[in-house]
């Protein structure tokens, strides 16, 4: 689905995710600090139901390590400068796993299919395979949103062949993410709910 486009970050797995979940266009969920380290272990399965006022909508589903605000950050070595893209480790949120899902192959993708504006639809796909320990006092944290520009093409909210849209092809569009969806992930004990601190 989509492609590398030029002039992304070769950083992007370690970029600090706060620039998308301070996004109004950004859903996120996190849990309360944990009282103890939560080990994961497998793939990451999603279902979501969702809806759009377009025909075509991408979804991504990112899981996030969030790092306690007090975490310390680093010293320099002596004599060293800090780096342009030097991150303030407390409240980082690491990036444990990505992956989005152009909506039009929900149900194939050998036949790619519209929908219905404003009609809901249910997404189900995974993730890549993890294996990452929440230490205690982090918080885990989902984020959903519906473009991952430029790691993947744009999506013009318009069920077409995305590599031939035009600049009026392109249309602004209103997802929706229902309550009813949910992530689950393979646990070596317990973690906490995720909430919607919004």
């Amino acid at each position: 689905m989509g492609y590398i486009a030029s002039g992304m970050t070769s950083d992007y797995m370690t970029e600090d995710q706060r620039f998308a979940s301070q996004r109004p266009d950004v859903l996120v969920y996190q849990s309360e600090p944990l009282d103890g380290d939560v080990i994961i272990a497998g793939p990451v399965k999603v279902h979501l139901t969702v809806s759009t006022t377009g025909t075509d909508s991408d979804f991504v589903v990112k899981l996030v390590d969030v790092y306690p605000n007090d975490y310390p950050t680093p010293a320099l070595p002596t004599g060293q400068a800090m780096p342009a893209n030097a991150v303030k480790m407390g409240g980082y949120q690491q990036l444990v796993r990505g992956e989005p899902f152009r909506g039009k192959y929900r149900n194939s993708f050998e036949k790619p299919e519209p929908f219905v504006p404003g009609k809901t639809a249910s997404i189900d796909y995974e993730l890549p395979d993890v294996y990452h320990a929440f230490r205690k006092g982090h918080r885990i944290m989902v984020q959903v949103q519906s473009s991952w520009f430029p790691l993947v093409d744009r999506n013009p909210q318009k069920f077409m062949e995305i590599p031939k849209a035009v600049a009026s092809d392109f249309q602004k569009a209103t997802e929706r993410v229902y309550r009813s969806s949910s992530i689950a992930l393979l646990v070596e004990g317990s973690a906490a709910g995720l909430k919607n601190p919004r």
